[in-house]
């Protein structure tokens, strides 16, 4: 089930019928039923030629009981000059009453949370579901991740499958590359590129979505396609290393850094061991997060 079928929405239902895929079953939820119908019959359209072919109807919360996993995307979207964390108060708003709605109805899947601030929704629709954490994910720093690899690969003139490197942390403003694991065929990519280039690109991997929000108003096609590899980790238990937004035990909250992603959901957290600058820019990210979620207490 995917809830909000505006751009995010729609593009994850996009990149899930242009891809091979476990699903074999997709609904489709808004506020708007009409759009969410129409969106339904729009992607219908394409099973007859599609890579996968899987039932797709519009629907409500009613048929969560039946879902493995459910994709939220609802909310109000990121304007110009917005930062994600302004959202939170918006957001928040919505979640609560979505999510216990949700449950009321028999669901016991995976909730993976895409919708911004994204780390602060996870956490909250954790606390609102009761569900174990490892059965609620957020979208994390998939798409910064990839971002990261693709100015690395550009920068080495090889292809980004090759670089292995993971921008983690808050999905906003705190967040940064962890260039101490960060490698091309075991060489470390601190000792292919320069201590500049390497903040440029940190930097950019970081603020990208405000330059595609500032140009054509929302990003949809980077993320839709993440979603769709997170969700396919997880259905066809890849035991795939994503950072996905999973929880942290001794934060007592949901933050992106690599984590195991399979059938169960976050299995596990990798024990990465943060340089000395890392960890401080990884207590701020927390903190910042911390921060967020006490201003809705």
């Amino acid at each position: 089930m995917i809830i909000g079928t505006g751009n995010v929405g729609a593009s994850i239902a996009y990149a899930m019928i242009n891809q091979r895929t476990a699903v074999n079953e997709l609904v489709l939820v808004d506020i708007n039923a009409d759009d969410a119908e129409g969106e339904a019959m729009d992607l219908r359209d394409a099973l007859a030629v599609s890579p996968s072919y899987l039932k797709i109807k519009s629907g409500t919360y009613a048929d969560a009981r039946g879902c493995d996993i459910i994709v939220i995307t609802a909310g109000a979207n990121q304007k110009p000059g917005e930062t994600r964390l302004d959202l939170l108060k918006k957001n928040a708003g919505i979640f609560k009453p979505m999510i216990k709605e949700i449950m009321k109805n028999g669901f016991r899947g995976i909730f993976l949370v895409v919708s911004n601030p994204m780390d602060v929704l996870t956490y909250l629709t954790w606390k609102y579901s009761g569900l174990p954490s490892d059965h609620v994910i957020g979208s994390g720093t998939v798409l910064d991740s990839a971002r990261l690899r693709l100015k690395v690969s550009e920068k080495l003139n090889i292809h980004p499958k090759s670089v292995h490197a993971y921008q983690v942390g808050e999905h906003g403003d705190s967040e940064f590359a962890l260039w101490s694991t960060a490698n091309v065929c075991g060489q470390p990519v601190s000792t292919m590129l320069s201590a500049p280039t390497l903040d440029a690109l940190e930097d950019y991997a970081r603020n990208e979505a405000y330059e595609i929000i500032a140009k054509k108003g929302a990003t949809h096609y980077g993320i839709g396609v993440c979603v769709t590899y997170i969700i396919n980790a997880i259905l066809n238990d890849e035991r795939r290393v994503l950072s996905v937004s999973s929880f942290d035990d001794a934060a007592g909250l949901f933050i992106g850094f690599p984590t195991v992603v399979g059938r169960r959901g976050a299995i596990k957290r990798i024990d990465v061991r943060l340089s000395e600058e890392e960890g401080i820019k990884y207590q701020r990210s927390v903190n910042t997060l911390k921060a967020a979620i006490k201003s809705l207490k």
